[in-house]
């Protein structure tokens, strides 16, 4: 199985390496041309060497999972401490981008009564 991927063994490589956070379809077909590897392989007839090269492949090129949730993290927190106006509609947990509040975004403002 691919590392940070949801996927089941009987998927093909090409639609599961786009299951990882931070790799879309674009950067699953460079990976995949570098390696030489097929998208029409499945996950359970890779060799342990292709998934190993994968995650290289991954970890030296790629932002991924873990490191972009931080990452979206501390921008979130750098807004909060400059006051911006987004970094209080996060704090307050309503909509960030201009969505009408009066009839809708319903499930925060439910939070917000709390």
């Amino acid at each position: 199985m691919l590392p940070g991927a949801r996927s089941v063994p009987e998927e093909q490589v090409r639609i599961a390496s786009t299951k990882m956070d931070g790799i879309g379809s674009q950067k699953a077909i460079q990976i995949r041309s570098r390696l030489g590897i097929s998208g029409k392989i499945k996950i359970k007839e890779l060799t342990k060497s292709q998934i190993g090269q994968i995650e290289e492949m991954i970890g030296q090129d790629h932002v991924v999972h873990w490191e972009l949730k931080r990452e979206e993290r501390a921008d979130i927190e750098r807004l909060i401490s400059i006051s911006r106006y987004r970094g209080i509609r996060h704090q307050e947990g309503s909509p960030l981008r201009g969505q009408r509040t009066h009839t809708n975004a319903r499930t925060s403002r439910k939070q917000n009564r709390k």
